[in-house]
């Protein structure tokens, strides 16, 4: 399917894991890309991963910075005319699963900035350009410890759980200029920022335990939440806005007691 042929898509995160996989599966699909990261190396890689032919722009730069993010936009528009897609994919673990009587206020200052501000400042700056067009589609990566608790630190999971209703405010914001919001929530997924939960296991001789909280026992794959993201960005979600869609094998269909980590 083609369903992204000559629009514009917008990526954060893209220098690695879900980012890079849905720069692919876009590009697959047909999408002209500016892709974002702070990671340059990453980045490269990314670009050097796409279908042969692939339009592509990419900015090295910190979400959180305004500045950046306004002319990253402003780029992109000046580039190809238009912006129809937003994927709001970057974001930090931030490494602090403290509890509450012990945590730093610098830690959750810093993960606030990238994952609930970047979103922001990019919804802002990216739907000023979409109303004018009277059209677009924003996608933000929320996770599924915004939902319960059990799946990230105290920091993280409260930046996710401001992912999930600013979707849903911005939905109500924007709708009325046929800008759909909405949000994925993946589970446990392989990438950079879980690699420590993997090796931890895989040091441990715990491998086997990995995912099996989840209805379908198994962790997932970028590409499967790209999958996702692709669809609420896509014609195929046409009526779908505000919604917060967990992809997660079925994790949280059923009960997350405290003590079941492994």
């Amino acid at each position: 399917m083609q369903r992204f042929d000559n629009r514009i898509a917008l990526i954060t995160g893209a220098g690695s894991g879900i980012g890079r996989a849905t720069a692919k599966r876009l590009a697959n699909e047909g999408a002209r890309l500016m892709l974002v990261d702070r990671n340059a190396e990453g980045l490269e890689q990314t670009i050097s991963e796409l279908p042969a032919g692939t339009d592509v722009l990419h900015r090295e730069l910190d979400v959180g910075d305004e500045a950046a993010v306004e002319k990253c936009v402003a780029d992109t528009v000046a580039h190809y005319g238009r912006l129809d897609v937003l994927c709001n994919n970057a974001g930090i673990a931030g490494g602090d699963y403290s509890i509450a009587t012990d945590q730093s206020l610098e830690t959750w200052q810093q993960i606030i900035n990238v994952n609930l501000f970047g979103v922001m400042l990019f919804t802002k700056y990216a739907s000023r350009q979409m109303r004018e067009q009277n059209s677009g589609a924003i996608v933000n990566t929320a996770s599924v410890a915004g939902i319960r608790s059990g799946a990230g630190g105290n920091a993280y999971s409260a930046s996710k759980a401001g992912v999930i209703n600013f979707t849903m405010t911005a939905a109500c914001d924007l709708g009325q200029f046929n800008i759909r919001v909405n949000a994925v929530c993946p589970g446990l997924i392989e990438t950079g920022m879980t690699a420590p939960v993997f090796q931890y296991a895989r040091e441990n001789n715990k491998e086997e335990k990995l995912g099996t909280r989840c209805e379908l026992r198994r962790y997932g794959r970028p590409e499967e939440i790209a999958g996702a993201i692709a669809f609420l960005a896509s014609d195929d979600a046409s009526y779908v806005t505000g919604q917060a869609l967990a992809v997660d094998g079925g994790n949280t269909a059923s009960l997350n007691l405290p003590g079941m980590k492994f």
